[in-house]
């Protein structure tokens, strides 16, 4: 959540205090992120620090404006394109990859019961989303959440199809070391160490 960036924007229509920020913040983004007040003040710290405002200490409050780095700043931010790099470590997906460690019930057996968390949030999302009476920014995250919910289930859902067509190899991300013909077993590390130990003693 870009508070910093934020905090910055909302300079733009003139200088403020920062529990007035705080408070602009929340409404802003109905009231889903609330803001400690602590955090504002250590952020607009930082900011000034950065050379990205400037504060007046001239009454009883510290008054924040947004110097023209900071103007520019925003300008950025506003402007950013969403970069092309690694996906987040998101948690959901970290617990699947290591429960595949474990094999191949124990993936599906997690995948099963992300899945049911998932739909139950989406039925009371859907709610929040058809419900008029919330504040308009409320209802755009409500969207955001929904949809974003949705893509999670349809990923969990291919998910399962991968794993269940997959072979104990690749689940394991194992290579076969040793060459079989199709339709013969692979060999255990147990008896390919035995069959090494005929083949010392003769």
């Amino acid at each position: 959540m870009s508070v910093r960036e934020s905090l910055l924007s909302l300079l733009r229509d003139g200088p403020d205090y920062g529990f007035s920020l705080k408070t602009r913040f929340e409404q802003a983004t109905g009231d889903v992120w609330p803001l400690n007040v602590g955090q504002v003040y250590t952020t607009l710290d930082r900011l000034e620090r950065d050379g990205l405002v400037e504060v007046d200490e001239t009454g009883e409050q510290k008054l924040y404006a947004l110097t023209p780095a900071g103007s520019d700043q925003v300008a950025a931010w506003f402007g950013a394109q969403p970069a092309d790099h690694a996906p987040p470590r998101d948690d959901m997906l970290i617990k699947l990859l290591v429960a595949l460690t474990f094999g191949r019930d124990h993936a599906l057996d997690v995948l099963s019961k992300q899945r049911s968390a998932l739909v139950d949030g989406m039925r009371s999302r859907r709610r929040a989303a058809a419900d008029d009476s919330e504040v308009f920014a409320a209802r755009l995250v409500a969207d955001a959440v929904l949809l974003r919910t949705e893509a999670d289930v349809r990923w969990l859902d291919r998910c399962e199809e991968r794993i269940l067509a997959a072979s104990p190899a690749e689940l394991t991300g194992a290579a076969p070391t040793d060459a079989t013909e199709p339709g013969e077993d692979t060999p255990s590390p147990r008896r390919t160490r035995a069959a090494r130990t005929r083949r010392t003693r003769r």
